[in-house]
């Protein structure tokens, strides 16, 4: 992208929202010589995943999974100087429901090179029968003849049934992985997008598999180090500015830039999108999507108390139950005895207060370790009541490119290809930034550039 610098020098790119989309955007332009302006409403960079400061604490808004298959958000990462081998603990999947002394279900996929790393763990697996992994292999297998496409999109459940995966599958495994991904419970949720975080993940190379935990708080992971790259290539980033109009031009409230990205949750985009002629359709299509809450609950403990692995699972649905997963964030993060409950999806979690909340999720985790817990010595809980958007069946997605000329979209929603996860946020900036590149090129005709501004052509895909 260094061939554009001469004329990135005298183009100028707003980009409007500073998640991880936005700021992916925003790095990808400076780095082909923009002159890039930053806005973002709230006084803080990061979007969704960001640290938040409460009295006495530093936490995140929520403990945030990567995986291995997130190519794009670790290469940026590298790019701005965060270092991923540093600031991200790399695990092989492992999924552990804890039952005293003996697991409901214990899965973790070897160090082999795929697709044995895969069959070894599930033959490996502890709780289900020999025919419930076969099953589990027969599935894989099936999606895998199909090119991971399943025809007419349908429910990750009605997927499940028509595969036939036995239910213990489906509880300790499939439909927890669907929650985790898609931030959207299996009878609700798109089933080809749920093939499409098995392909990448499971169904790719072994390390695409891995777990990737924070080890530092998330700003340090990427949002700060993306603003000091934006500051030494001559970013303006303008904190606790709200933009309120997005006009021809482009302009971002009146003031001209040569192309804006609009970077910024559906709702807002949608507000933003609907006053223009050029963009209502986008913003219409945003105004019917719903979302799903996330929580999570951070326990204190003495700094003895560790779990048997950094991260467990709860069992999910079973009589009455409300955890999860739950986070020992004294093994990734090194601050001894904090606890991490996360909570995704609506679910009977949001009928309690935060003091029931804690409460209840203490004792579950204590049946299933088979111990007695101290009492906390500190509790926060925080709640995200609009963190994903709700990943259904046959949802329509924007393209990254507006009809309204010099303007494009960026954010996890654009990019079709996945659920509301950072990968797809980050893959959605830089498509949308190369995508500008390419039209701001002096090898671009000024009739192709028109008619590429004007045009809205489905979103890249993976790449």
């Amino acid at each position: 992208m260094d061939r554009l610098a001469d004329l990135g020098a005298r183009v100028r790119a707003a980009v409007v929202g500073g998640g991880w989309a936005g700021l992916a955007a925003a790095v990808e332009l400076a780095r082909a010589g923009f002159s890039v302006t930053l806005f973002e409403a709230a006084r803080q960079l990061g979007g969704r995943a960001r640290s938040v400061e409460l009295p006495g604490q530093r936490l995140d808004n929520g403990q945030h999974i990567l995986l291995g298959a997130y190519r794009e958000t670790l290469r940026l990462m590298r790019a701005v100087g965060a270092d991923p081998e540093r600031l991200l603990r790399r695990l092989p999947l492992e999924l552990c429901y804890p039952a005293g002394q003996t697991p409901l279900f214990h899965l973790r996929l070897p160090r082999l090179p795929a697709p044995w790393h895969l069959l070894a763990g599930l033959l490996a697996a502890r709780g289900p029968s020999l025919g419930e992994k076969f099953a589990a292999v027969r599935f894989l297998r099936d999606l895998q003849r199909a090119g991971y496409r399943i025809g007419d999109d349908c429910t990750v459940s009605s997927l499940l049934s028509r595969h036939r995966q036995p239910a213990s599958l489906c509880r300790y495994l499939w439909e927890p992985l669907c929650l985790a991904a898609l931030n959207t419970r299996p009878q609700q949720a798109s089933a080809q997008i749920f093939v499409n975080t098995l392909r990448d993940s499971l169904g790719s190379g072994r390390a695409a598999a891995d777990l990737l935990l924070p080890t530092a708080d998330l700003d340090r992971v990427f949002p700060a180090k993306a603003a000091d790259f934006l500051r030494f290539h001559g970013g303006d980033i303008r904190l606790r500015s709200r933009v309120q109009a997005i006009g021809q031009g482009p302009s971002v409230d009146g003031e001209r830039f040569d192309f804006v990205v609009v970077a910024v949750a559906p709702q807002h985009a949608a507000a933003l999108l609907a006053p223009r002629e050029e963009t209502l359709a986008i913003a219409q299509t945003l105004a019917e999507y719903r979302f799903e809450p996330i929580a999570t609950a951070y326990c204190g403990y003495p700094p003895e108390l560790r779990l048997p692995l950094p991260m467990l699972g709860l069992a999910v649905g079973g009589h009455g139950q409300i955890g999860q997963w739950v986070f020992d964030r004294g093994l990734l993060c090194g601050t001894a005895g904090v606890l991490a409950f996360v909570l995704s999806g609506h679910g009977l979690w949001e009928a309690l207060d935060n003091e029931a909340l804690v409460a209840t999720l203490q004792k579950e985790l204590a049946v299933a370790l088979g111990t007695t817990l101290p009492a906390p010595l500190w509790q926060r809980v925080i709640r995200e009541r609009r963190a994903t958007f709700r990943c259904r069946p046959h949802l329509r997605r924007p393209a990254a490119r507006t009809a309204l000329a010099g303007c494009w979209l960026a954010g996890d929603y654009v990019c079709a290809d996945y659920p509301a996860t950072l990968e797809a946020a980050v893959r959605s900036g830089v498509a949308a930034a190369r995508e500008i590149v390419l039209s701001a090129s002096p090898a671009a005709s000024p009739r192709a550039s028109a008619a590429g501004a004007n045009s809205a052509p489905r979103f890249p895909r993976r790449g």
